[in-house]
């Protein structure tokens, strides 16, 4: 039992499905939930989606209370753009290795190193990392925005050098990469991978730019969560190789139930080393207690806030311009 959080045989007997609703209505509350989510969390949600989306979304409703079932950066991004709303995150541990990665102290550090240098950062980062940074990208926006910045500009992007190689590889433009890593996307196998394609031979694989080189050689499409879903959608086969974390299958099984989604597999040939441990800890119970004591809340000093903004604002104001192609996929990475 979780004394702390109440989360044990004090919450046995309850229908925390109808507790969630009840709670949902009295605290006037919205519940995000991310596609990395168990499936019980997703059904329940007000919105299921990509991080920042769901904090857009969060945004224009006129809910008192942000029930955000995702990791802490995310749930910082919501408190970000809605200040004056209480954001819970059902378990404050729940972070990110992309997050871990880049301490704030150390990435400032190397900012001052080359001070010639802009930092283009991705999303999956601190608040403290999103201060110091000039634009926040996501995946579904990185590519366009990265096509707006001046060729003789140099760039620092971080945290995710999977990504950051990507658009490199993509748009034939050079910079300077932070080391960090997705620890699920990491973790698929390309020998594995092979052995999953020859035994569907039909069979398109789709992966998030997370992902290493070496699974990227492979894949037909190349996008964020929400592209890799739309990619599901309109793909004209009946099934699709998913390389990303598992749980975004769920959706594509509501959306399309005649098609057949397989997880790509991990070096002991199944899917299990790649359900993110971060997100695994939001649990019913948890987003219950959340609703019921308003905690764990998020909450980011007004400076803090501000200055991070900048970098998400610059972010959107590019992402919404009308030039370049503004997505990641479909495209062929070179020597696939």
């Amino acid at each position: 039992m979780d004394a702390r959080n109440g989360i044990g045989g004090s919450l046995a007997g309850l229908d925390l499905r109808a507790e969630i609703d009840r709670l949902r209505k009295e605290r006037n509350a919205v519940i995000l939930a991310h596609y990395y989510q168990k499936p019980e969390l997703q059904d329940l949600a007000d919105f299921v989606g990509d991080s920042l989306d769901l904090s857009r979304k969060a945004a224009e409703t006129d809910a008192d209370v942000i029930a955000f079932c995702g990791v802490r950066f995310m749930a910082e991004t919501a408190k970000i753009l809605s200040p004056q709303k209480i954001v819970v995150l059902p378990d404050m541990n729940a972070g990110c290795s992309l997050e871990d990665s880049c301490p704030p102290d150390q990435f400032a550090a190397f900012r001052a190193a080359h001070p010639d240098h802009i930092a283009l950062t991705y999303i999956n980062c601190s608040t403290e990392v999103k201060a110091l940074s000039d634009i926040i990208v996501t995946s579904s926006s990185a590519e366009k925005i990265l096509s707006q910045i001046p060729l003789d500009q140099k760039i620092i992007f971080g945290p995710d050098r999977n990504l950051g190689g990507y658009l490199t590889r993509v748009l034939k433009r050079e910079m300077l990469l932070w080391p960090g890593v997705c620890i699920v996307h990491e973790a698929f196998s390309e020998t594995e991978l092979l052995k999953l394609r020859a035994q569907h031979p039909g069979a398109p694989i789709a992966a998030h730019p997370e992902c290493p080189p070496h699974i990227l050689d492979h894949a037909d499409y190349v996008g964020s969560t929400r592209g890799i879903l739309d990619f599901a959608k309109s793909f004209p086969g009946d099934t699709l190789i998913v390389a990303t974390e598992p749980h975004i299958i769920h959706q594509m099984e509501k959306a399309l139930p005649e098609k057949t989604f397989i997880g790509a597999p991990g070096a002991d040939g199944n899917c299990n080393c790649n359900i993110c441990p971060y997100m695994a800890l939001n649990t019913m119970e948890k987003l219950y207690v959340a609703l019921r004591d308003l905690e764990p809340r998020i909450e980011i000093e007004e400076g803090l806030r501000l200055q991070a903004k900048k970098s998400l604002d610059r972010m959107l104001e590019m992402a919404s311009a009308t030039v370049g192609q503004g997505d990641l996929g479909p495209v062929r990475v070179a020597g696939a």
